[in-house]
């Protein structure tokens, strides 16, 4: 019943979807492009009343009569309602808050809510917020062609899965109709995108997403932890984006209400990814947060206390690689004044001040894994006891090592085989010193040598992964293809440290608009080698390369290649450009 109610509710979608693209185009309900949006071209709205008709729909024909989700749906059509007229006529953004919060109000009056506290007063103010911040959160998501419609499908997927392990099914099939709902939209939404949700759309999946999210039986989850993040690591990529929008607004000047163009899908085409890259990647990250929430639903409570934070540590990470990336444009300056603004924006560039903190962070991450590790996510008493007491020994220990071995002399951007070895070595001081320190304090009985052991490799892997983390998400996330789109083909000669320089700074640099084919070099031992992804070629090779890859310029990366080499590149109708560094 599961499958088809969502079959024919995305089949649905996709009949109305069609209808409704052509209506709109008819009556003239269009987006138009600005400056502070995305899209190139005029496009219909009102996608979000296809959605809307083929959710009811499936609504009526699938899912019982149940009373408790009524509120929900009589909510959610107010949303979608006020949605639609501010499609056709826009109105104030408060407007719009105000009919949310009332919205919110009604699911909360009638007995839903985040049972995160044992205070239903608090509950009910968090689940208002929880409400209207997912609501403007697959708003604010709305920013690229199939984003937000592709996230609340995903996010719909794992809804669905806590649902049937709960037993839910009536939930469980309310949840698969939206998804279907979204899917059949999602056919006419994806890039490129030949009509767009509009307000009625986003506001509608927003507030139904939060809501169905509060039907979730809790109680009969194994932990506190599952009723804790369960939720919130389903809609995980929504509250990303609100948060990078809303602190890079704050801290640059610029309104949160205002549209712009400095979402996380902006920032990573900003570095090079194509449109459709972007979307997908972040289709993939919530899809690993879905899955990570039904992790926390079946490991042990020591386990998730370790993953959790190292999955929120990542998105952190993300998060501060994102946020330095250039948006706005130069005729939007920041706006200055506000006394607040200006200390977080100090306090922001104090990164010292972030590394300290976040290293403490680490040591205590580092310290309580080794014990998950070396007992199976299964502490005795006794080892609990001796971690509580010894806890704040690792931190007074090990973190003036980090000062004193020179950890924070150095930059990430930058972060090499040195940089590792005064991590290294730092560790290890830090870790032997505080082994020595646990073990006299218990006379040598009681702490396990495994665990002071694990706790060292482990914080290796952690302050290391840290320092390269910007290098590492610029790989992965990026690679090459954040090189110029007029980029011209280019071959360097000589595969030693002046080429690998030399490639370096191309790669880092696309305004230079190089596009590196390979290397070739004299020495026949490196030719099949690959330097930063680059393949290395014999000087044989030279004519079927240039001919192969339209190459008119090769860069000679070293001093040793001798002058009658460059006269035979210019036969080839090659210009040899040769790499200088001059100190003066």
């Amino acid at each position: 019943m599961i499958l088809l109610g969502g079959l024919c509710t995305g089949l649905l979608g996709l009949a109305l979807t069609f209808i409704v693209r052509a209506v709109a185009y008819w009556i003239g309900i269009v987006a138009t492009p600005r400056q502070d949006r995305w899209h190139k071209k005029v496009t219909p709205l009102l996608g979000g009343v296809a959605i809307y008709l083929a959710f009811g729909t499936g609504y009526l024909l699938f899912v019982p009569k149940l009373s408790h989700l009524y509120p929900i749906l009589i909510s959610g059509t107010l949303l979608f309602l006020t949605g639609l007229i501010d499609d056709i006529i826009q109105i104030k953004p408060y407007t719009k808050l105000i009919i949310q919060l009332i919205a919110a109000a009604g699911i909360v009056y009638f007995g839903l809510h985040l049972p995160w506290t044992g205070y239903k007063a608090i509950n009910d103010v968090i689940t208002i917020f929880w409400l209207v911040g997912i609501t403007n959160a697959i708003n604010l998501l709305d920013n690229m062609d199939g984003l937000a419609g592709g996230i609340t499908f995903i996010s719909c997927v794992f809804l669905t899965i806590t649902f049937l392990l709960n037993g839910q099914t009536p939930e469980a099939l309310l949840s698969i109709l939206l998804g279907g709902a979204v899917l059949g939209f999602l056919v006419f939404n994806f890039h490129p995108a030949s009509i767009f949700m509009g307000d009625c759309g986003s506001m509608f999946l927003g507030f139904m997403l939060g809501s169905i999210a509060l039907l979730s039986d809790y109680g009969r989850s194994r932990n506190l932890i599952a009723v804790l993040f369960t939720p919130v690591l389903i809609l995980m990529i929504p509250i990303f984006d609100t948060c990078v929008v809303t602190l890079t607004r704050k801290l640059s000047g610029h309104p949160i209400s205002q549209g712009g163009r400095d979402h996380t899908s902006h920032r990573l085409v900003a570095l090079g990814m194509s449109e459709r890259r972007a979307v997908l990647m972040l289709y993939l990250f919530a899809t690993a947060s879905g899955i990570l929430a039904l992790l926390v639903r079946v490991l042990k409570v020591e386990a998730v206390l370790l993953l959790v934070p190292g999955f929120a540590l990542t998105i952190l990470f993300l998060g501060l690689y994102l946020g330095k990336v250039s948006i706005h444009e130069a005729k939007e300056p920041p706006i200055s004044g506000n006394t607040m603004i200006n200390a977080l924006a100090d306090f922001y560039y104090k990164r010292r001040v972030f590394e300290i903190l976040l290293d403490v962070i680490l040591v205590v991450m580092a310290y309580y894994g080794a014990y998950v590790l070396r007992w199976d996510a299964s502490l005795p008493n006794q080892q609990l006891a001796i971690f509580i007491k010894t806890l704040p020994l690792m931190i007074m220990i090990q973190m003036p090592f980090f000062l004193l071995g020179g950890v924070y002399n150095g930059l990430w951007r930058y972060t090499g085989i040195d940089d590792l070895i005064v991590i290294a070595k730092s560790i290890l001081v830090g870790a032997t010193t505080s082994s020595v320190v646990v073990f006299a304090i218990y006379g040598f009985q009681g702490p396990s040598r495994g665990v002071l052991v694990l706790n060292a490799l482990l914080l290796l892997v952690f302050v290391s992964a840290s320092r390269l983390s910007f290098r590492l998400l610029r790989v992965l996330m990026v690679g090459r293809s954040n090189l110029h789109p007029d980029a011209k083909p280019v071959l360097i000669y000589g595969a030693g440290d002046g080429g690998e320089l030399l490639i370096r700074e191309i790669l880092n640099n696309p305004d230079r608009r190089y596009l590196p084919v390979g290397f070739v070099d004299d020495n026949a031992r490196k030719t099949g080698r690959l330097i930063h992804g680059c393949r290395i070629f014999d000087t044989q090779k030279l004519p079927d390369l240039i001919r192969t890859y339209g190459v008119k310029e090769v860069l000679v990366s070293s001093a040793k290649v001798p002058e009658s080499k460059l006269d035979y590149l210019r036969t080839m109708g090659v210009n040899p450009k040769r790499l200088q560094i001059r100190i003066e």
